[in-house]
């Protein structure tokens, strides 16, 4: 068999962490729809163990880290490998808060007890499901250095807005007509508000993407498109 060259071990090693970095998103994602379950189910069984479950998502953000620092301390690498590098680093601590985030949720969910939520929960999962939506294929345009996917995925999170404003609008009229409603709906508000900034770290992630290609930081927003100057360094 013959020996691996030391760029193709690097190569293999990179692809590895991809293959963490995914992982970790992918446990991000499943905990978030679980926790957004557990709140609409009333499910207090699940959400402790979503709850739980945020000390896995810590220890893989963790393993990620360490062996980001390990490969840049061997492996001194230069240019886009760099920004490879740094950037896993960044999403991975992305992740660990967008899991933070769910975490939350399950809380909620516990705090709420037996008590019913003040209206049906229909948007919440909405919002979930389009949120782990985008942060699925946000790192898959990260893994594979798709520069026009980064860039469309941000002007997605208007729809996750406009969920989070509708049912602000809708807690906030129950909050007026019934008083006695306003701990309810707060907890719901603060599930919503959750849901909102995981899409909002998503667009981090696809700037990532950007900055791995181009080397260039640069914020998104859904007014950008692809007709940007974007070109590749080595």
């Amino acid at each position: 068999m013959n020996k691996l060259s030391p760029r193709e071990t690097f190569d293999r090693q990179l692809d590895h962490l991809r293959d963490q970095l995914l992982m970790l998103g992918s446990m991000v994602e499943q905990n978030t729809l679980s926790a957004v379950d557990a709140l609409k189910q009333r499910d207090i069984a699940m959400a402790q163990s979503a709850y739980a479950y945020d000390q896995k998502i810590n220890e893989k953000r963790f393993e990620i880290e360490s062996t980001c620092i390990a490969l840049i301390a061997m492996q001194q690498p230069i240019a886009r490998d760099l920004r490879i590098l740094a950037s896993t680093l960044d999403i991975a601590s992305e992740l660990e808060r967008m899991g933070d985030y769910a975490k939350g949720i399950a809380r909620i969910c516990l705090l709420m007890k037996d008590q019913l939520p003040t209206k049906p929960i229909i948007d919440l999962p909405l919002m979930a499901e389009l949120t782990t939506n985008m942060l699925r294929r946000a790192l898959g345009a990260f893994v594979s250095v798709n520069v026009s996917q980064a860039m469309q995925i941000p002007k997605e999170d208007n729809r996750v807005d406009d969920l989070y404003n509708q049912i602000n609008r809708v807690l906030l009229s129950y909050m007026i007509s019934d008083p006695s409603t306003i701990d309810r709906a707060n907890y719901l508000t603060w599930a919503a508000h959750n849901l909102e900034r995981m899409a909002d770290r998503v667009t981090n992630i696809c700037e990532r993407t950007i900055y791995v290609a181009t080397g260039e930081m640069k914020e998104l927003d859904a007014s950008d498109d692809e007709q940007n100057g974007l070109y590749e360094h080595p």
